[in-house]
């Protein structure tokens, strides 16, 4: 089991994160002050995950700042696009809570649980799903969810009852529901955030009994 750090002090998982609240915000390749405005409005909505990539120097730093601003409200912010030890190291020290990947790698899931957070992987076929079970996690990333589409929510729903998916890329307020009612436990959204024709909507899936 991962220990617990002082990244993570109070033993954050993704069931806790997710508890009662079906969607979670991605913020990528924002200003940091921009980053801290949609992270803040993601968290007036009801939105406990957020998560910023990490993809750069740069990007760790805006981590960093969004870390900063949701510590202030209690609210632990997650590293995205964790796909090396560099990222990781980027995001331990920019104060992340939990690690993302856009894959599934045993290398990268590892040395985030060494690090005592929890992690997140893409997966997009029943292969990559065992592999990630076999590593002992839990929660997986369906990603690219608009590229996989609903139907493969359903599918999965078969052979894997237990686990559950949150949708990732190409999904907004307008179709958010239809990943949820096919068998997504969760969304995530980015660019809804920015757009204030989306907010109600997602505020109605936040709702959602």
């Amino acid at each position: 089991m991962a220990t617990v750090t002082d990244n993570n002090p109070a033993g954050t998982t993704f069931d806790s994160l997710f508890a009662g609240v079906p969607v979670m915000a991605i913020l990528r390749g924002m200003s940091a002050d921009r980053s801290v405005e949609l992270a803040s409005r993601a968290w007036d909505l009801g939105i406990e995950c957020v998560e910023v990539p990490v993809q750069s120097e740069e990007a760790a730093r805006v981590l960093g700042a969004v870390v900063a601003a949701g510590a202030e409200r209690g609210k632990p912010v997650g590293a995205g696009t964790v796909t090396s030890a560099e990222r990781l190291d980027w995001a331990v020290t920019a104060g992340a809570a939990f690690t993302v990947a856009p894959g599934l790698n045993a290398a990268v899931v590892r040395a985030s649980a060494s690090a005592g957070l929890p992690h997140l992987p893409g997966v997009a076929t029943a292969t990559d799903v065992q592999a990630a079970r076999g590593l002992g996690l839990d929660w997986l990333k369906a990603f690219p969810a608009s590229v996989l589409g609903v139907e493969w929510f359903r599918a999965m729903r078969g052979p894997f009852p237990e686990v559950p998916f949150v949708a990732t890329g190409g999904v907004d307020a307008g179709n958010a529901a239809a990943y949820l009612d096919a068998g997504a436990r969760v969304v995530a959204v980015g660019s809804a955030l920015d757009d204030p024709t989306q907010l109600p909507r997602l505020a109605e899936l936040l709702r959602r009994p």
